[in-house]
């Protein structure tokens, strides 16, 4: 009997020194604003990090499975770009290496919206020149409410940079990781988020001339070259390692290929395009993003709340994406913003212009050593 109970206690303690490392870096994570702006989002990210994200989408499933979007409707204002900007006709184009701006985009049901498909520009301006334009569509007639919000980038007026975050690739620190310096912040146009973490995204991750993850063939690729173009399309075929490559970021296979939606796509399947769930009508409603590029090389970035991944491409496919790839999910990592700073200040997060006002959760994020995630920014070339 004895001999149980001093097994017993061997094995109590040694379950309680086994939980000590795990509970302290949980108190860690539960304290640090980089990994969510509430203690249940800190909680659920950590889970993530620790390989029990099974754990959270089941909970996620739960959540969301009893706060479906409504059917009907229309936008609301915090759900949609801001019209303060000019658009595109308004503009005086002076002599400069340029894009040709957007047309405005034809809505997707009859009624539009006021505003509904119309080009404004954001952000500062480049050489003088608007480098930002932004605009929404609803992309689905049954949740007419629900609203895709897009923004189009000019890349000859813009410099793409890939920031690592402080715990994602890992194997850092790196020369671009956040914060955005006070320097890079004076030519800053806009920064938006990138993939899944890499655990999720099914694909590598290389910058700064090194290979943190190994890339895989035929996983949708954002690469960055020296002279700041830019290429998005599956990886191996088109595109392959050089010496001209900056930076590689793979998250999944192509959502657009040929201005089309990829091949049997399905906004049931939930095993390719994300975990989390809305079960309504068996699809998966949730916060999304994406970025497609277009036949002249503008890049093309869409969000928007409670968005099925058919929602997604249809949008970047509309607003003239070529390629795309689809970002990262769910409400805190969903999140891009224009800097519009006055008398040649540096961008902050106190002259930021989110994509929609709703994308406000943790605003500072990319000016924070804290930031745990890599994310994509835009300056001035």
């Amino acid at each position: 009997m004895n001999s149980i109970r001093r097994w017993r206690r061997l094995i109590g303690v040694i379950l309680v020194l086994a939980a000590i490392p795990p509970l302290i870096s949980l108190s860690f994570a539960l304290g640090n604003r980089g990994y969510g702006s509430s203690i249940p989002a800190r909680a659920a990210e950590w889970t993530r990090l620790h390989g029990a994200g099974i754990v959270v989408g089941t909970v996620e499933n739960f959540w969301y499975a009893h706060h479906q979007p409504p059917p009907g409707g229309i936008p609301k204002a915090v759900d949609i770009p801001s019209t303060r900007g000019a658009r595109p006709s308004e503009q005086l184009f002076i002599e400069t290496k340029h894009m040709t701006p957007p047309r405005d985009l034809h809505p997707f049901f009859r009624g539009s919206t006021r505003e509904e498909g119309v080009w404004h520009a954001a952000g500062r301006s480049v050489h003088n020149l608007p480098a930002v334009y932004e605009t929404y569509l609803r992309p689905d007639k049954y949740h007419s409410r629900l609203a895709a919000s897009i923004a189009w980038f000019d890349m000859s007026l813009l410099q793409p940079t890939l920031y690592s975050g402080s715990m994602i690739p890992g194997d850092g620190p790196y020369h671009y990781q956040a914060p955005i310096s006070k320097n890079a912040a004076r030519s800053l146009v806009a920064a938006f988020n990138s993939g899944f973490q890499i655990t999720d995204s099914r694909g590598g991750y290389y910058t700064e001339g090194h290979t943190i993850i190994p890339l895989r063939s035929g996983a949708a690729s954002l690469v960055i070259y020296r002279d700041g173009t830019i290429a998005l399309d599956s990886w191996g075929a088109r595109l392959k390692m050089s010496p001209k490559i900056v930076s590689v970021r793979q998250n999944l296979p192509l959502l657009v290929n040929d201005g089309k939606p990829a091949p049997g796509l399905n906004p049931k399947d939930t095993k390719i395009w994300g975990a989390t769930l809305t079960v309504l009508n068996n699809s998966a409603y949730v916060n999304r993003s994406g970025l497609g590029i277009t036949r002249s090389g503008a890049l093309i970035y869409v969000a928007g709340q409670n968005l099925n991944i058919t929602d997604i491409a249809n949008t970047l496919v509309r607003a003239g994406a070529v390629r795309a790839m689809e970002l990262d999910m769910n409400t805190m990592f969903v999140f891009m913003a224009t800097y519009n700073p006055s008398n040649r200040a540096p961008a902050s997060p106190v002259n930021q212009q989110t994509l929609y006002p709703k994308m406000n959760d943790l605003g500072d994020r990319f000016f924070q050593s804290w930031w745990v995630r890599d994310f994509y920014t835009l300056s001035a070339r």
